[in-house]
């Protein structure tokens, strides 16, 4: 049985992990409001365009809060064992994959060859992160919430529609592999990849936040 003061303790590091995920993307947010950053396209440009410019340390600083809030959360979850294997290693790539993306920031393409090793890198970390995180919500969903249906139908919604905006980068590419265009000028990749991101914290952010005693049951 899991003593009072321990849920405790471990409600208030699942809500830390919450409050850095939020701290994390009100610092995005921000980022799309000053300059210079101000003028990159929210619509075109990928969150990581944050990267190349003056501000780039705080893009760097709430990627890595987004990590560590994920990696926080879930240690949680895996101490009250509501924390599958499965889901387990897909939430460890998801946290790796975001500290990958800040130690090999995205490259300047108009300078930079598309072969280069740390633009590859980051381009397969990016993916990798944004399509473990749903698959791993959708697995601690089905476990993790016996006593709370509706929190478990919301966390798998939220986890499919993850999912969904993922499937339209895919499609694009596929599009593009057949006509031979570029696929990243079929959709509004920045407001694809925007709207992937916050469904995936929100997700998150549902699976993460404690439950009372009776839900764990």
């Amino acid at each position: 049985m899991v003593t009072v003061p321990a849920r405790r303790t471990s409600a208030a590091v699942s809500l830390a992990g919450i409050a850095a995920l939020a701290v994390g993307a009100a610092l995005v947010l921000l980022l799309q409001v000053i300059p210079p950053t101000d003028e990159i396209s929210a619509t075109r440009r990928t969150i990581s365009e944050y990267g190349l410019s003056d501000h780039k340390w705080m893009f760097d600083i709430a990627v890595v809060l987004v990590a560590f809030g994920s990696a926080a959360g879930l240690a949680v979850l895996g101490s009250q064992r509501r924390l599958p294997a499965a889901a387990a290693i897909l939430g460890a790539l998801w946290t790796i994959g975001l500290l990958v993306i800040v130690a090999f920031p995205k490259p300047d393409w108009a300078t930079v060859s598309r072969s280069d090793f740390g633009g590859t890198l980051h381009r397969g970390a990016s993916v990798v992160a944004f399509v473990a995180l749903p698959l791993a919500v959708l697995i601690i969903a089905h476990t993790a919430f016996p006593g709370s249906p509706g929190r478990r139908w919301l966390a798998r919604v939220l986890a499919i529609a993850s999912l969904g905006w993922f499937a339209v980068i895919l499609g694009a590419v596929v599009v593009a592999a057949v006509d031979g265009g570029r696929w990243w000028t079929l959709i509004p990749l920045g407001l694809v990849e925007r709207g992937m991101a916050l469904t995936e914290l929100i997700a998150l952010g549902v699976v993460l936040a404690p439950v009372g005693s009776r839900s764990q049951e």
